[in-house]
């Protein structure tokens, strides 16, 4: 053992004094070549000893692959077997091994003199099976180009969903007489909130409506200014309020007013120095990134960004110009859908945005001539792949442009009749439709929401709605469901059975509840202040208030008795049990029932005067037959009595 040892480190000093060598290698080939050699001597004798020791595993190398090949021959094998029959798949499974084995030995002859070390015996770990790698890889392949396929599926089935326009069925809701200017869904599309021109703002639910169809809120948040638009917050836990003040409200989802957006100086000639908004508000959405970010514009020639914190304060003031320099009112505004943009169509009939992440001194995005000038733009729309921007015109016009190329519409639909500042203009929820609200002309009678193929913008369908102007419309992508509000103060509530879900299609199924009967007093009511107590009529009183008087009275108000417990309490008797013989100790035992320290022969023969006086039994029976009773005599023998059997 000892001379393995000595033998051992005299082989590492060797192969160390070895290693030292080959930095400073001689430039003659005899001697390089000789070096050479003598290292392959020193490893196969140091091989012998390490398979000896039984550490023969330790310091050789992994086998190398070389992938790009080895994915080339799988993706060669793939497209093979997927054209041809499963007779060339085996063929192309024997082509495939002998093009991986030809590539692993032309791999091992090109790795130099290092190669012929590395022999089978050297590698670590077993053998990898060709033909197995290669029809695993192909496999693999087949597989992810199926569930490739089955995803497209998928996504075909959900394009296909809102291809078709749920129009089948329709639901009515009434929000008043006059026009209803703003909707708007949460983002669950469980509740519906309108406003109007009535100044009104009505909460609807979904989920708590029977056929019925009535609002569960109604409140009037800024007296007496019309509405000018309402929205959900993206978590639905919030709305925004703009109506015909200075001053948007935040509310939240049940009607409570949060906060509400200071009042600017008006007497202040540059609107950036002010605290708010000095004139009537116009639009004002929600960040759709950003859930404590929201958007106003107004009269005063300014878009201002607000955050919902305690103070309540403007985060930036943006100041949209016309040509000249000027002053210009925007009408509409609205955030891309990444947020990353702030788009507002202004009076003069310029669209121009903002980049968020930059200050808002110059615009990213400018169009000078978008609409006609001195109209307003009632509406700007994101596409949902947020390349297209869509523009809804005071012009009657319906115009769709490329961010990619601000420069020209790319399409254009004109003759669409608008009067009113808040006509939307919406993408479906696959950017395949854009549709709109028309307005009534002279001697037209059906209102119309009409849709138009994004790509062609020719007519695709339109939807009579009623016989006044439709203002608002909207589609939910996650109920599928279409909803358009009109002049004549109804809302309309579009779905198609098998497409949508929940939302309208959750009222339609309820019944209508039953009203709680109300009491009325129809006497004629006296009034005697002066009466005796006796004599006087008590005034009418609310059901709660005679509910307590009533309990004051004991006979009135009497308590019911408290179930028996035990024996019995009070006189009453403890129910033990529902069955015959309970029912019979209940009813006839209890009720006669026999004192037991009462003689038996006593108590029987308290009874033979009554019996004898009023027979019931058997003297009835034998009074004709045998009037006189006769009765047994026992006569006494001698005779012993019978042996009584013994038991």
């Amino acid at each position: 053992m000892e001379d393995d040892i000595e033998e051992m480190n005299h082989l590492r000093k060797m192969k160390n004094r070895q290693y030292r060598n080959k930095i400073n290698i001689p430039e003659n080939s005899e001697k390089k070549s000789a070096l050479v050699k003598a290292s392959i001597s020193d490893i196969s004798s140091d091989k012998d000893i390490t398979s000896m020791m039984g550490f023969a595993s330790f310091g050789k190398k992994a086998r190398t692959f070389d992938f790009d090949a080895l994915f080339e021959q799988t993706r060669r094998a793939a497209r093979e077997r997927s054209e041809s029959n499963n007779e060339t798949v085996v063929q192309s499974g024997s082509s495939n091994e002998q093009s991986v084995t030809k590539d692993a030995s032309t791999e091992s002859s090109s790795n130099g003199p290092d190669s012929s070390i590395d022999s089978d015996e050297d590698l670590i770990g077993p053998p990898v099976p060709k033909n197995s790698f290669d029809n695993s890889d192909s496999q693999s392949k087949i597989e992810n180009k199926e569930e490739s396929e089955s995803d497209d599926d998928q996504s075909e089935m959900v394009n296909e969903r809102y291809r078709m326009i749920p129009a089948s069925h329709e639901v009515i809701i009434e929000h008043g007489k006059k026009t209803v200017s703003a909707i708007s869904l949460d983002p669950n599309g469980s509740r519906l909130i309108t406003g109007g021109y009535d100044f009104d703002v009505k909460f609807w639910d979904f989920t708590g409506m029977d056929v019925s169809l009535q609002s569960f809120r109604c409140l009037r948040p800024c007296e007496s200014h019309q509405i000018k638009n309402l929205e959900y917050s993206v978590t639905g836990d919030t709305i925004l309020v703009v109506a015909g003040n200075s001053q948007a409200k935040i509310f939240d989802r049940d009607g409570f007013e949060l906060l509400e957006c200071p009042k600017g100086d008006q007497y202040i000639s540059d609107t950036a120095r002010t605290k708010g908004h000095i004139a009537m508000l116009n639009d004002g959405c929600w960040n759709p990134r950003f859930r404590e970010e929201f958007l106003t514009c107004s009269n005063d020639g300014s878009l201002r960004i607000w955050l919902m914190d305690e103070k309540t304060e403007q985060k930036h003031v943006i100041k949209p110009r016309q040509q000249g320099g000027l002053r210009a009112i925007p009408i509409s505004c609205k955030y891309s859908r990444d947020g990353q943009l702030v788009a507002a169509a202004c009076q003069d009939g310029s669209i121009q945005m903002w980049d968020h992440r930059k200050n808002f001194v110059n615009t990213c995005f400018l169009i000078r001539n978008a609409h006609w000038k001195g109209t307003d733009t009632s509406s700007i729309a994101f596409s949902y792949d947020n390349n297209y921007v869509a523009s809804r015109g005071g012009d009657d016009t319906l115009k769709l442009w490329d961010l990619r190329n601000f420069k020209q519409p790319v399409n254009v639909a004109d003759s669409l009749y608008n009067r009113y500042s808040m006509t939307d203009c919406n993408f479906s929820p696959d950017d395949s439709y854009i549709f709109t609200g028309l307005s009534l002309r002279k001697n037209e009678t059906v209102g119309k929401l009409i849709f138009l193929n994004r790509n062609t913008f020719q007519p695709a369908y339109e939807l009579e709605v009623g016989n006044s102007d439709v203002v608002r419309s909207m589609w939910h992508p996650k109920l599928n469901q279409v909803i358009a509000t009109t002049k004549s103060g109804i809302v309309k509530v579009y779905y198609n059975p098998e497409l949508s879900e929940r939302g309208a299609k959750l009222c339609v199924v309820k019944t209508k509840r039953k009203a709680k009967p109300t009491e009325m007093i129809c006497e004629q009511q006296i009034i005697t202040p002066h009466a005796l107590p006796m004599f006087r009529v008590d005034r009418p009183r609310s059901t709660k208030k005679q509910m307590e008087k009533d309990r004051k009275d004991p006979l009135r108000s009497q308590r019911p008795d408290l179930p028996v417990t035990g024996p019995g309490q009070g006189g009453r008797l403890a129910s033990a049990g529902n069955t015959l013989s309970s029912f019979i100790v209940r009813n006839l035992g209890l009720k006669k029932k026999v004192d037991d320290t009462v003689n038996p022969r006593d108590a029987i023969l308290k009874y033979a005067k009554e019996a004898a006086e009023n027979p019931y039994w058997v003297t009835p029976a034998y009074s004709q037959t045998q009037p006189e009773p006769v009765f047994y005599n026992e006569e006494k023998t001698d005779e012993p009595p019978n042996k009584q059997r013994k038991i």
